[in-house]
């Protein structure tokens, strides 16, 4: 847990560049303003946070999960941030099966690289052993 409450804000950095991302080119915020909207977006996530591990608790689990978090959404009253929310989720879900079929893609044409490879050593050596094979036949015909 934290030692200190400063210790539960978000980082500066990454509350600023949301803040820019939200606002209109030209406008600017006060090094106040950015400050309380840390603060704020801070004690909502330890509240959304809470909410959630109350699902998970009453589900008897220790590890929260999306489902836990959505409840947890609708609890607090922000039914209308659910829907963005299970989309976003799936766009995840999308993306990271999408990386996880590459992975496997790369991974087995690796392996067949590997076995077209290894293949290939081995009619290597079938066909050295065949030409000493077939020398040493002709050494004993001249014998």
């Amino acid at each position: 847990m934290a030692e200190r409450p400063e210790d539960l804000n978000l980082p500066n950095a990454v509350i600023t560049r949301i803040i820019k991302e939200a606002l209109p080119d030209g406008v600017n915020i006060s090094k106040e303003a950015r400050s309380a909207i840390s603060r704020a977006a801070s004690v909502f996530v330890l509240y959304a946070t809470s909410c959630a591990n109350n699902f998970a608790v009453k589900g008897k689990r220790k590890t929260l999960n999306a489902s836990d978090v959505l409840s947890a959404m609708e609890e607090m009253e922000f039914q209308r941030f659910v829907a963005p929310l299970k989309e976003s989720l799936e766009v995840y879900r999308r993306e990271q099966k999408g990386k996880k079929e590459a992975r496997k893609d790369k991974d087995k044409k690796t392996d067949s690289e590997e076995q077209d490879k290894s293949r290939e050593e081995e009619n290597d050596d079938d066909d050295e052993r065949m030409e000493e094979e077939e020398q040493n036949d002709e050494e004993e015909l001249d014998n």
